[in-house]
């Protein structure tokens, strides 16, 4: 019977292969080769991974800068509309200020016609013949036969709480003749005469402090001042 080895054999072929990889492994063109084909692979892995992450870079900051230029827009946006409310505030409260001052304007001369009544009327026996006003300055002149009665006009005008301020009162005293007396002259051949204090005010008049002013309801006069005592009052004028 014959007897073969196979196990040998195989072993010849396999060490034959690994003889001949060596050999080719060996050489210096082979390794060269083999370095630079694995150089070359690293390299386009590297490259592309580079490329990658660059691309997604760029796309999120493409998405971050569109997110803030839209942010931006709606701000401006905002912006916008907030001038245009602040434009408006200011319009409305221009027409308000106009309209104060129209009406504080229109109620001057009645405003001051109904202060004089009031206080004319607490001074029984006083005449006014006149009131002027300029701006802020008023100029009251009248009769009274008694000095006392114009110190205690002058005072009711002093004590306003800031209505009348600046107060200067000027008196002279003259003599006529009593419409209510005889005309007859008496044992000195004189006929009767009556002695009569003729006064100038002058002050200033702050509509601001008359009552009303604060809510935009300024007071008006019903009637001329002095009506109510039966006194001549000629209506304030305007230089």
């Amino acid at each position: 019977m014959i007897k073969i080895n196979l196990l040998n054999s195989v072993t010849e072929r396999q060490g034959g292969a690994i003889v001949a990889v060596d050999r080719k492994i060996s050489s210096a063109a082979s390794r060269m080769i083999l370095m630079s084909v694995v150089v070359a692979v690293l390299l386009t892995a590297v490259i592309g991974w580079d490329v990658i992450s660059t691309q997604m870079a760029k796309t999120e900051a493409e998405r971050q800068l569109d997110e803030q230029k839209r942010i931006a827009s709606e701000l401006e946006t905002v912006m916008n509309e907030q001038k245009d409310l602040e434009a408006k505030i200011q319009n409305i409260d221009g027409r308000i200020d106009a309209i104060k001052k129209l009406r504080s304007s229109q109620a001057g001369p009645s405003a001051v016609l109904d202060a004089m009544r009031e206080r004319v009327a607490m001074v029984p026996g006083l005449y006014l013949e006149s009131i002027e006003q300029a701006g802020e300055g008023l100029v009251l002149k009248g009769n009274s036969p008694d000095e006392a009665q114009v110190t205690q006009f002058g005072r009711s005008l002093e004590f306003s709480n800031g209505l009348f301020a600046n107060l200067n009162i000027e008196t002279t005293r003259t003599e006529i003749q009593n419409q209510n007396a005889p005309s007859k002259p008496n044992a000195a051949g004189e006929t009767p005469k009556v002695s009569l204090v003729n006064f100038t005010i002058k002050c200033s008049y702050i509509p601001s402090k008359a009552p009303g002013a604060d809510n935009g309801n300024p007071t008006t006069a019903s009637a001329p001042a002095g009506a109510a005592a039966n006194q001549p009052v000629q209506a304030p004028k305007k230089s």
